[in-house]
């Protein structure tokens, strides 16, 4: 019998997303079945939560699609898969797009406005200046980016369903939701009570443009050009020190001047002082070993604070702290205790209010005009320390906050964090290395509170004192009972509201946990944890973490040492680490440079499995060229979905059933051949290189296409007979086994194909195993490749005498090794008749060549 009936005239790739997207989600073929999981069945995903603020890019498609691969492959395995989707609503991201999108600033000062509109919708930003936007409520603004991110998530969830993701859309989160906020709460207030969380009055990183501490994972160096300075500081005996600085608007927080213990020049004046240019203060010089006695003149100014080496040297060889930049990124107009002359301060005065540039101008002048600048500043390049979403560098500033016990002070801990490192199987291995180097060069604690609006609120109060000051020592934490909470609107524990602010009373902490806080918390949030214990139970730890390799430090970190800290365990067995996706220039692709592609154009022109096949034809950990001018690999991709919906409708056009027996040598051996494929596939599917399981099925179904099914066609379509049947039931065995093979990759063109004579889909249905072909491929796959092999010899023949392929040939003879005719003459059949050979002979040769071709005379 022939599948013809459900198949279409002219088999197209237009709409397939719409169609069996809709169908997938009405027979719920990708929903978790828990009811009959158990653990050993479950292959568990922590899916990347993507940040819900503006849009997807082709990174996302690229990276996504590598783990859908995966998910399809463990689901046709048999796995029951959770495969669950997130979204990462809270954090800076959202909030500056909300600002630019509605024209708003947050001001927590303002009074909450019921029913406020904002003054626009849509704004792009480009054009939008702080000074220009309206300052709302803290509540008003909170409102606003919930609006949006929803907006934004409905726009993803679109995209991403064009894209076939596999996705259980019933299991999804969102990390600023009621269930997230509750359970990264409990996990900060479990942290607080096995003293892993801890606050503390220490200098911080800032950006002075988003008024935030900023963590040691969200820090990025940006060359940046300046000056160095050299400077004088004046000894008692008249003598100076010389030093560089490329900061000389610091002097005034000058506390030391530092060398190297074992740099002689400097080893007789450790123990003495300096007096500070212009401001006139007395300071020591002191030895420690960072300090580089091959950069300038060997000694350096300590300051609070220029860097974070400043904060090491300030920290362990016990300094003063003289800090003189406000959160604000000015010179602060209190002129430190330490500047008692006259001249002193009054040069600071004059630096009172400026930025650090203007400042720096204005040192530069003192300096110059006091003799203790020597010569002209020096015109340098420099990496300076940026907050990766930041414009501006960062300042250090002291403020309280809260940390997060990470291992930098803990050699224990980061032993365990190490131990779960080599547990995890990285893939590719070597990307294990940059996990390890992050962990052995922690130099402090993870901050993790932020001076920001929108996110999970530290669930803190503070008692005040009879002065109304805030007793930070003795925090108030929130009881499991009270989460989720917000203590800027909840009274705290024993306290009622009329006693906020007031002295005796209390305050709630207006910090929010860093959006990093949350998100490390991605197996617990979508595995239900102190939710639904079952489903935890049944997910952690998961099988699988697929991430980019930018946010090893960040995300996979942090997920490790939440899980470490909550349950001692690694939280996945696997890491799946993807490349960058990189411009023809070879530059990597971000918002930041302006060369990012969005994928919903590229999707709709080509087609999803197109995008899709090009995504998986990379190799994880590998950097991807894309081109959107002439995106070749898509192009590939398009044609192979094609191919396949045009290849399917011919074979499941011919009369006969797959399940006939299968007798004729070319055929068993296209079988064993195709064995050989699905167990390779299998294999490398196992390994996690989806691109060379994709390269190995592909190779084969174009010779599959080009040689065997041309090989064997006029069979096919010859009368009824074993022969006949033989070739037919190969053919439609294959053709199974193709689409399984494919439809990872393919989701959408498989399906379809699929569907012509299947009534459930081929995403449940069995991955193809070597066993499944043993039985029919006895013959081995050496026939195959010589058949194919003779079959190019007499089309080359064709070509070569300038003749159509479909010219008859009188006689013809292929020369080949004793052994390879033995095996050919199994073939001869299907040979001539594919070449229109009325006579085909074997002649024994060393080499293997088609030879003594002989056209009918009348032939065009």
């Amino acid at each position: 019998m022939t599948d013809t009936p459900r198949i279409p005239d002219k088999p197209a790739l237009e709409g397939l997303e719409s169609v069996w997207g809709d169908a997938w989600e009405r027979e719920g073929i990708y929903r978790f079945d828990r009811e009959s999981a158990t653990r050993g069945q479950i292959y568990s995903i922590d899916t990347p939560p993507p940040t819900a603020s503006g849009s997807l890019h082709i990174g996302h498609v690229f990276s996504y699609t590598h783990t859908d691969v995966i998910a399809r492959f463990q689901r046709m395995r048999g796995r029951s898969v959770f495969y669950p989707m997130g979204w990462d609503d809270n954090g800076l991201p959202t909030e500056r797009r909300v600002q630019n999108y509605y024209g708003v600033r947050c001001d927590p000062t303002l009074p909450y406005v019921a029913g406020f509109v904002p003054p626009f919708e849509g704004g792009d930003g480009k054009s939008s200046r702080a000074a220009d936007q309206v300052p709302i409520s803290r509540r008003n603004f909170i409102e606003l980016c919930e609006r949006l991110t929803v907006e934004d998530e409905q726009q993803f969830e679109a995209l991403w369903r064009m894209l076939g993701l596999s996705v259980d859309w019933t299991q999804t989160y969102r990390t600023i939701g009621d269930e997230s906020i509750f359970a990264s709460q409990l996990a900060f207030v479990r942290n607080v009570e096995r003293g892993e969380a801890y606050q503390a009055l220490a200098p911080t990183l800032w950006d002075v443009t988003f008024r935030t501490a900023v963590a040691q994972a969200e820090l990025e160096d940006r060359e940046q050009p300046g000056h160095y300075h050299r400077v004088t500081f004046g000894r008692a005996d008249g003598d100076g020190i010389e030093i560089e600085t490329s900061r000389p608007e610091l002097i005034p927080a000058c506390v030391a001047l530092v060398a190297h213990p074992d740099d002689e020049r400097y080893q007789e004046l450790f123990g003495t002082t300096v007096t500070t240019p212009v401001f006139g203060v007395e300071v020591p010089i002191v030895a420690h070993h960072l300090a580089q006695k091959d950069k300038g003149t060997g000694i350096a100014m300590i300051c609070t604070f220029g860097d974070i080496t400043d904060v090491v040297w300030w920290r362990e060889l016990d300094l003063p702290n003289r800090a003189i930049v406000g959160f604000d990124g000015r010179i602060i107009t209190d002129t430190p205790a330490a500047i008692t002359s006259e001249a002193g301060r009054a040069a600071f005065a004059e630096l009172a209010g400026k930025t650090a540039f203007s400042a720096r101008q204005a040192v530069v002048e003192r300096l110059r005009a006091s003799g203790d600048l020597i010569g002209e500043p020096k015109a340098i390049t420099h990496p300076v320390k940026f907050y990766e979403k930041g414009d501006r560098p960062l300042e250090i500033v002291s403020t309280r906050q809260w940390y997060l016990r990470n291992g930098a002070r803990d050699e224990e801990l980061r032993s365990r964090l190490l131990t779960h490192g080599r547990e995890i199987d990285w893939r590719p291995d070597f990307m294990r290395v940059r996990y390890e180097n992050w962990v052995g060069g922690l130099s402090g604690d993870w901050l993790v509170s932020r001076q920001r609006f929108f996110g999970v609120p530290i669930p803190v109060w503070y008692a005040l004192d009879d002065a109304g000051e805030p007793r930070f020592d003795e925090p108030i934490v929130a009881t499991r009972e009270m989460l989720p909470v917000d203590p800027s609107s909840t009274a705290a524990p024993g306290f009622d509201e009329a006693q906020r602010g007031v002295p005796g009373g209390f305050v709630g902490e207006h910090d929010i946990l860093d959006t990093w806080a949350t998100s490390s918390l991605t197996p617990q949030l979508a595995g239900g944890w102190e939710r639904d214990p079952e489903l935890f139970e049944l997910v952690f730890p998961y099988s699988l973490r697929p991430q980019g390799q930018d946010i090893i430090r960040t995300w996979l970190f942090s997920t490790t040492l939440r899980a470490e800290l909550e349950h001692g365990v690694a939280p996945w067995s696997n890491a799946a680490i993807s490349g960058f996706i990189v411009d023809p220039d070879r530059k990597k692709m971000s918002k930041s440079k302006g060369n990012v592609v969005t994928p919903a154009g590229l999707l709709e022109q080509h087609g999803s499995d197109a995008v899709r096949y090009w995504a998986a034809s990379s190799r994880l950990g590998t950097d991807a060229a894309f081109d959107p001018q002439n995106p070749t690999q898509v192009k590939i991709g398009r044609r192979l979905s094609i191919k396949v919906l045009n290849a399917a409708k011919f074979i499941l056009g011919f009369e006969g059933s797959a399940d006939a027996p299968v007798t004729v040598p070319i055929d068993r051996s296209m079988l064993a051949a195709l064995g050989e494929v699905v167990d390779s596939a299998t294999r490398a599917l196992d390994g996690y290189d989806h691109a060379r399981a994709l390269e190995t099925a592909e190779t084969f179904f174009w010779m599959f296409c080009d040689d065997y099914l041309e090989l064997v066609k006029e069979r096919a379509y010859g009368e009824p007979s074993p022969e006949q049947a033989s070739a037919v039931a190969a053919l439609k065995t294959a053709l199974s086994v193709l689409l399984r093979l494919f439809a990872p990759v393919i989701p959408f063109a498989t399906e379809e194909a699929w569907r012509w004579s299947n009534t459930t889909s081929v995403h449940t249905a069995p991955w193809p195993t070597e066993n499944e072909l043993a039985a029919r491929g006895e013959a081995g796959i050496e026939l195959l490749e010589l058949a194919s092999l003779a079959l190019t010899g007499i089309r080359r023949a064709k070509t070569d005498a300038k003749a159509s392929q479909k010219t008859p040939v009188v006689s013809a003879a292929i020369a080949a090794p004793s052994a390879a005719i033995t095996l050919l003459e199994a073939a001869a059949p299907d040979l001539r008749a594919v070449g229109r050979i009325a006579e085909l002979d074997f002649v024994e040769a060393d080499e293997f060549h088609v030879r003594d071709v002989v056209f009918e005379t009348s032939s065009e």
